[in-house]
C-alpha cells in the first residue's frame, strides 16, 4: 500500500470539490481502488503506486481545463476522465503570456513589455540581469519563471538570495538566532513564493531543500547545478560577493540577477558589484541585460508618481551644483 499527499495548486479546491463533494465524489468514483481522503488544498491517497500516478495525471487535467476555461461542470469532469489518457479541450487556444497559476487559481503573466522581454531572454541566455525601479515586478517575474521551471522538471532547485545589508539596525541587536534575525530580509521572496503554491507545500519544499532562501554570504564554496537561482537587490551586494555568487554557476542552471541602482545601501555606492558586472559583461554572449523603467511599474498608481519625482528632484540637485 502506497501513500501519497496531492497539493491542489492553481485554483480553488472548491472548485474541485463541487456543492457538497458532488464533483469530487465523480472523480473517486473512477477510481475505485484507491482511498481518496480531501482536506482543504491537501488530497491523501492510498493504493497501488502506478493508480495513484493515473489520479494525479486526471487531477491535473481537470485543473488545467479549469485553468484554460473557467468552466468545470460534472459533466465536462465526467469527459475528463474517460480511460483514453487524452483530454479533449474545447481549443488549443491559450494565452502564451500566462506563467503559471497561482494559489486559488492566479493568473501570474507577463503584463508589461520588459517583463515579457525578460521571459523571452531566458529562453535563449543562461544569465540574465533585471534591473530598474521599485514596483516593476523583476523579481516577481523572475520567481515566477522559477516555479515554472520547477513545476515543468526542467531544474532540481530554486535558490533563492539577497544581501544582508544593515539599514539602519545591527544584526546583532535584533531578536532571535541567525536565520530569525535574516529573515526579514528575505521576507520578500517569501511573499512572491506564496502567491505562487500552498503555505504547507512550500513549507515541505523548503525542508526538503528543493526550495532554499539564503543570504547571498551562503552560497560561497557551493557549485550550484540544475537549478533556477536568483540574486535580489544585487545592487547592495559588493563587486567580489556578486563575483563569487556569478562564478558559482553549474551545469543546467539559470542564474537572474536582479537590481535598483537607484536604491544602494552600501556605505560606498561605488562599490556596487551590479555596477561593475553590468560594466564588464554587457557584450559576452550568453548573457542578456533586460532595463525596466516607470512604465513597468505595476504597482499602486502612485508608485509611478513617487519615482518620478524623486528622479526629478536627482536631477534638479545635480543641476543646481
Amino acid at each position: 500500500m502506497f501513500e501519497k499527499i496531492i497539493y491542489i495548486e492553481g485554483i480553488d479546491p472548491l472548485v474541485i470539490y463541487g456543492v457538497n463533494n458532488a464533483t469530487f465524489d465523480i472523480i473517486k468514483t473512477a477510481f475505485p481502488k484507491l482511498k481518496v481522503v480531501a482536506r482543504g488544498n491537501e488530497i491523501k491517497v492510498l493504493g497501488d503506486r502506478s493508480t495513484i500516478e493515473d489520479f494525479e495525471i486526471k487531477l491535473a487535467q481537470i485543473i488545467e481545463y479549469y485553468q484554460r476555461y473557467q468552466s468545470l461542470s460534472r459533466e465536462e469532469v465526467s469527459e475528463l476522465l474517460v480511460p483514453t489518457g487524452k483530454v479533449q479541450l474545447k481549443s488549443q487556444q491559450q494565452d502564451n503570456d500566462v506563467l503559471i497559476f497561482g494559489n486559488n487559481g492566479k493568473i501570474i503573466k507577463a503584463r508589461t513589455k520588459n517583463q515579457q522581454r525578460l521571459i523571452k531572454e531566458a529562453e535563449k541566455n543562461d544569465l540574465l540581469f533585471a534591473v530598474g525601479p521599485a514596483g516593476t515586478g523583476k523579481t516577481y517575474t523572475a520567481i515566477a519563471m522559477a516555479v515554472k521551471a520547477l513545476r515543468n522538471k526542467e531544474i532540481r532547485r530554486i535558490i533563492l538570495t539577497r544581501p544582508a545589508v544593515e539599514a539602519g539596525e545591527k544584526l546583532g541587536f535584533l531578536p532571535g538566532d541567525v536565520k530569525e534575525k535574516l529573515d526579514p530580509y528575505l521576507q520578500p521572496l517569501y511573499d512572491a513564493l506564496n502567491d505562487m503554491m500552498p503555505l504547507k507545500k512550500l513549507n515541505m519544499l523548503i525542508e526538503e531543500g528543493v526550495v532554499q532562501i539564503a543570504p547571498i554570504a551562503f552560497m560561497r564554496g557551493r557549485t550550484l547545478d540544475s537549478a533556477f537561482v536568483i540574486l535580489d537587490e544585487a545592487q547592495n551586494a559588493t563587486i567580489n560577493q556578486l563575483k563569487m555568487f556569478l562564478t558559482r554557476m553549474g551545469r543546467d542552471a539559470k542564474f537572474v540577477v536582479t537590481g535598483d541602482l537607484t536604491q544602494i545601501d552600501l556605505p560606498d555606492p561605488s562599490k556596487s558589484g551590479l555596477i561593475y558586472a553590468l560594466k564588464i559583461l554587457k557584450n559576452i554572449e550568453g548573457i542578456a541585460i533586460v532595463e525596466f523603467d516607470q512604465s513597468d511599474i505595476i504597482r499602486h498608481p502612485l508608485v509611478k508618481n513617487i519615482v518620478e519625482a524623486f528622479e526629478k528632484a536627482k536631477t534638479q540637485k545635480h543641476n543646481d551644483y
